[in-house]
């Protein structure tokens, strides 16, 4: 089972970093502890599909602001996320190991098609997860009000948020001119 930590962090680096995220969408088969985080913001609607291609085909163009995946990522996925993602919106997904490269450099070369930030962030026990973004920047876009208002967290918070963003030379060196930050 995941920890608090990786919940946490999925949701609130996500629902911090967009301006007004007023459409989120789930993709997850066991989203419970994802769509507890996400109620901890104030009347944000959501929607919450299994990890199933077939179930994400049938979602409207342009209706989320942020989507939360947990759908491994393929070439055809990542064009739907894409796909019904606002033109300012951004996408969180789990991903390989970041030792995994070339598999990371493909998922992260497709994200680059669609999206003007890529960056893998640290979510706990040593796993990151990848940040895509059509406009807003994680560290740079941050809105701090609303990270710092948010009640009942164990993990994150307004200094956690950047600092999760902090990769090591190896990783800068391994994945240069594909993060896009």
């Amino acid at each position: 089972m995941k920890d608090f930590i990786y919940n946490e962090m999925m949701v609130h680096v996500a629902l911090c970093t967009n301006k007004n995220p007023e459409n989120i969408l789930i993709v997850s088969d066991n989203a419970d502890a994802l769509v507890a985080e996400v109620q901890k913001h104030d009347n944000i609607p959501f929607d919450v599909i299994g990890a199933d291609l077939s179930k994400l085909r049938e979602l409207t163009d342009g209706s989320y602001d942020v989507v939360i995946s947990e759908l491994d990522s393929d070439a055809a996925i990542l064009a739907h996320h894409n796909r019904v993602l606002k033109e300012d919106g951004l996408l969180v997904t789990t991903h390989p190991s970041l030792d995994n490269t070339d598999e990371n450099k493909a998922i992260m070369e497709i994200l680059g098609r669609y999206t003007k930030v890529i960056m893998p962030f640290n979510i706990g026990n040593g796993e990151t997860a990848l940040l895509a973004s059509k406009e807003y920047h994680p560290t740079a876009d941050i809105i701090l009000h609303r990270a710092d208002m948010l009640d009942n967290l164990d993990y994150y918070n307004c200094d956690v948020h950047p600092a999760a963003f902090a990769m090591g030379n190896n990783v800068r060196k391994e994945y240069l001119g594909i993060i896009k930050n």
